[in-house]
């Protein structure tokens, strides 16, 4: 499931555009992923995280960063033993490419927006 582009607002995977945020994992998409709270990230939003055996997360905060990720949320993940990166989107489609190619079992939550 490489992503093939990525812009405000939108991302292109297999030849399909997707303008709604999103979860991405090696074999699957799940589209129109839901936030409790928009710009912000807690353990309830990674449901479908938690139903794949993952040991590398990758979590895009949108174009400009605007989502917010607690280091108590990284940590509580650490202790699940989920590895977890947290960047802008583009850089964080990169870094979710790169885990992908070298066979690393990654899933990348995308913000699209801002």
């Amino acid at each position: 499931m490489k992503i093939t582009h990525y812009s405000f607002g939108k991302v292109t995977i297999d030849n399909k555009e997707f303008t709604a945020d999103l979860i991405v994992f090696s074999d699957s998409i799940y589209p129109s992923w839901w936030r409790k709270e928009g710009h912000g990230l807690c353990m309830e939003d990674l449901t479908e995280i938690f139903k794949k055996n993952i040991n590398t997360l990758i979590v895009g905060t949108g174009a400009y960063g605007k989502m917010k990720v607690s280091e108590t949320l990284i940590n509580d993940l650490r202790a699940k033993g989920i590895e977890t990166y947290v960047m802008e989107t583009d850089k964080a489609v990169s870094l979710f490419n790169q885990f992908l190619e070298e066979g690393k079992n990654v899933a990348g939550a995308f913000h699209l927006t801002c």
